[in-house]
């Protein structure tokens, strides 16, 4: 009787397998397909090093035996922060690939391109790696959950600092014309109200441009006495660089994107960024002040198998090891239903995850109405060497 009853509860079981199997395209019983683009080259290639660190964390879970008996084959390609090639890229994912569900792509130029084909073909949008606002609303983008503090959380946490520190001052902006810039300059007008006309001065780059010169001259020329950076690393470098030239020395804040140790402030000089600040939401690999930090060490053990070589300075590294972090709660979550419908859910439904490398105090909480892993950041500044964290956690409201 014994051995009839499992013969059913086997047969049972193969038949509950099998229909998980055929909702969930991109899964077999050894393995799971993600699928990703970051640019390894292009005008934002510094960027690409997110990717590199994701891939070694997988390839770390890989190692262990991956996850409930599967291993992750992340497929990832070069968009070289090209719209254009993001799409092409992401159609083979999806169509010629077929995997599972997207996971961490980058970019926002790329993002934008490429979500409205992503929600079409009803593929989960995991974690992507942009703050821009629009991302963040949930019934515009059902499949898509975002891994960076929102452009307007951000933008507007700089806005009140300054508000703060020099209430009654000139700001100048410096943004990248796109939606990550326009969001920052967004972020700003209902702090500034009435005097966001008369006391912010903004100003453009294309990604084309070779470089911001002559938007930086201009930005002094109207002497704010407070500035904003907002943009990418090569820009940025290039914003500080000649401000340094200039001897301009405004009270200047470098969005979190930007604002890269090993490819922002060491082309310029680790000394002569002293006093540049930022809001962050993780820990510097490279400071003596997390030497004994566990999350830090395992990292720099991670690094040194998985990443020979690489400038941990970047934090891009680290941010990728953090979003592998975050996949591997996710797949973690869903166990054995690896439907997209199942990692849609589970994307919404991370409660209190803490990872080992975020600042103290932050936490991942995603729903169905709020689809942002990080809402928290806290103000740090550069004196020289590192970063030294201001004030507690905040978020914008």
């Amino acid at each position: 009787m014994s051995r009839i009853l499992f013969a059913a509860l086997a047969a049972s079981l193969a038949l509950t397998s099998g229909a998980v199997a055929a909702d969930a395209p991109g899964v077999t019983a050894t393995e799971v397909k993600v699928g990703a683009t970051f640019p390894f080259s292009g005008p934002a290639s510094s960027l690409g090093n997110t990717g590199k660190g994701l891939i070694g964390y997988v390839n770390q879970i890989n190692d262990r035996g991956g996850i409930n008996g599967r291993k992750i084959n992340l497929i990832t390609y070069d968009d070289a922060y090209s719209p254009p090639k993001a799409v092409e890229h992401t159609r083979k994912l999806i169509e010629s690939d077929e995997v599972a569900f997207m996971f961490g792509q980058l970019g926002t130029p790329s993002n934008s391109a490429t979500i409205k084909y992503i929600t079409g073909k009803k593929v989960p949008d995991t974690f992507i790696t942009t703050g821009a606002t629009k991302f963040t609303d949930s019934k515009e983008y059902p499949l898509t959950t975002t891994s960076l503090p929102s452009y307007d959380t951000e933008g507007k946490v700089y806005a009140k600092y300054f508000k703060a520190q020099l209430p009654n001052a000139k700001v100048g902006i410096l943004y990248q014309n796109d939606d990550l810039g326009k969001d920052f300059v967004n972020a700003f007008k209902p702090i500034y109200k009435d005097e966001f006309a008369s006391k912010v001065v903004a100003l453009a780059y294309e990604v084309a441009d070779p470089t911001v010169d002559s938007q930086v001259v201009n930005l002094k020329a109207a002497a704010p006495e407070a500035l904003l950076i907002a943009g990418t690393p090569k820009f940025a470098a290039q914003a500080l660089r000649k401000m340094n030239e200039m001897g301009w020395k405004p009270l200047t804040l470098v969005n979190f994107v930007a604002a890269s140790i090993g490819n922002t402030f060491v082309p310029v000089g680790l000394d002569k960024v002293t006093g540049v600040m930022t809001a962050g939401f993780q820990k510097d690999a490279t400071d003596p002040k997390w030497k004994d930090d566990q999350g830090v060490k395992d990292f720099t053990a991670f690094a040194q198998k998985y990443l020979p070589g690489a400038d941990l300075s970047d934090q891009n590294y680290l941010y990728g090891y953090q979003q592998g972090m975050i996949l591997e709660q996710l797949l973690k979550q869903a166990g054995n239903d690896l439907s997209r419908e199942n990692i849609l859910k589970q994307s919404k439904s991370f409660k209190d995850f803490v990872l080992p490398t975020t600042l103290p105090g932050i936490k991942i909480n995603t729903s169905a109405a709020v689809n942002q892993a990080y809402t928290q950041m806290q103000m740090q500044r550069w004196n020289g060497k590192s970063w030294d964290q201001l004030g507690d956690v905040v978020k914008a409201d």
